[in-house]
């Protein structure tokens, strides 16, 4: 079992590059089946969840090839295969979409429910909602999700009840070849839907108003393949932001797109982050300590919980105590015990954690509990006295690509090594 060995005391300097949008690769990947010619896509990250979409995709008939380091020309004409079975589906959550892409391909659909990161309950209940509402029957039997569409899909007024990214994109998906028009309303407007929504437009679809609360597609017959670059990672881009911030260095931050970043930036100047948005790129230090702050998370354009981790390392470096609210997952505060061995006065209770700022982190084991609780373990590390050795590596390497590379660019002291365990050290459930 690998594991990351982080001496602390090291401001980051330098120059980093972020990558293409893990959230809009792995909805953008299964879309392409849908098109009835190839497609290349560039700023495809190199991250484990898009290596586990490819598989999949690739074991399915689809045609895959790798044209450059971030370039992929898909191929799904020859697609052979509407069902996704256990195994695959369960090495990750966004394995879901291929419910939308082969609805709108083949009229019906056989996926396995999906696995990912525990945040908690994460129901799929509003996808299918979606779907039964566009002439779909759907049913769950043995874990695999079964949906038949073969009479066609019709276009229907959807409501969700609860604002999902997963959903609305699935919708979209599931919608776009469906006979008339389709109203999506509560939708999640984040960048990655609206995404999505334009590599479907590029291919022929007519979906308006994404980025919206409400979204409004006719249907057409046919999707045409397309070439198309996949957005920048604000979530990446908010965690070397962070991680600048917390070491006191000075970072530029490369390939972001401005907008995407507002509510992040807007947040961690207020714990003390001096950052400057240019065009393509932000210029992060820190102007003095780091201050106490009350976040709150909810849905775009309000502050993201994928960058609540990465946050809270700095608030338990912040002079006073904060309060921070998880407004979507339940278990989204899973690895506070983690930063509790490293001297934070981390308190939780359910949706809420308050956070008393201390002079300074020590190192210490650490594991990743999630995704983003990973990166922050990482911040912390780097931040912290001492060795700190971070361990379920296999979280951070579903998001991140070149973690280590990028940060050692960065002057960080940290490597990636085999511990010579079989897991259980360093893996440890909260």
């Amino acid at each position: 079992m690998e594991k990351l060995v982080i001496r602390g005391g090291r401001p980051l300097q330098g120059i980093v590059s972020i990558g293409g949008a893990k959230n809009a690769a792995v909805a953008i990947l299964p879309a392409t089946i849908m098109a009835d010619g190839p497609c290349v896509i560039d700023n495809v990250p190199d991250i484990s969840d898009v290596h586990i979409l490819l598989e999949i995709m690739s074991s399915m008939g689809v045609v895959v090839r790798k044209d450059a380091p971030h370039t992929y020309y898909l191929d799904g004409r020859g697609l052979v295969s509407s069902v996704i079975e256990h195994e695959e589906a369960r090495r990750m959550r966004a394995s879901y979409y291929f419910l939308g892409a082969m609805l709108s391909k083949f009229g019906k659909a056989a996926v396995a429910l999906p696995g990912g990161c525990n945040l908690g309950a994460r129901p799929i209940d509003q996808h299918l909602k979606a779907f039964a509402a566009l002439g779909c029957e759907t049913t769950v039997d043995h874990g695999m999700v079964y949906c038949d569409a073969s009479h066609g899909l019709k276009g229907a007024h959807i409501i969700f009840d609860i604002v999902s990214v997963g959903a609305t994109i699935n919708a979209m998906l599931a919608a776009v070849k469906a006979e008339g028009r389709t109203v999506l309303q509560s939708v999640a407007k984040e960048p990655h839907v609206v995404d999505v929504a334009n590599i479907l437009n590029m291919m022929g679809a007519d979906i308006r108003g994404a980025g919206t609360d409400t979204i409004k597609i006719n249907g057409v017959k046919h999707l045409r393949g397309v070439d198309y670059a996949i957005i920048p990672d604000q979530i990446e881009a908010g965690t070397f932001i962070a991680a600048a911030v917390a070491t006191g260095g000075y970072v530029r931050i490369d390939n972001i797109t401005p907008k995407h970043l507002e509510t992040i930036v807007s947040r961690i100047r207020e714990m003390g982050g001096e950052i400057t948005l240019d065009e393509e790129c932000a210029y992060v230090r820190r102007r003095g300590p780091l201050l106490a702050t009350n976040l709150r998370t909810m849905p775009h354009p309000g502050f993201p919980t994928d960058m609540v981790p990465q946050a809270t390392v700095l608030l338990a470096l912040a002079e006073g105590t904060s309060v921070v609210q998880e407004g979507i997952w339940s278990n989204r505060f899973r690895y506070a015990d983690e930063l509790r061995r490293m001297g934070a006065r981390f308190t939780v209770d359910g949706k809420t954690a308050i956070i008393s700022g201390v002079d300074s982190l020590s190192g210490a084991p650490v594991a990743s509990t999630d995704l983003r609780a990973g990166a922050a373990m990482v911040i912390a590390g780097l931040c912290a006295k001492g060795v700190t050795e971070v361990g379920g590596l296999e979280y951070i390497d579903r998001g991140y690509e070149n973690f280590v590379g990028k940060l050692k660019a960065l002057g960080a002291d940290i490597e990636r090594i085999d511990d010579g365990t079989d897991g259980g050290l360093l893996v440890r459930e909260a």
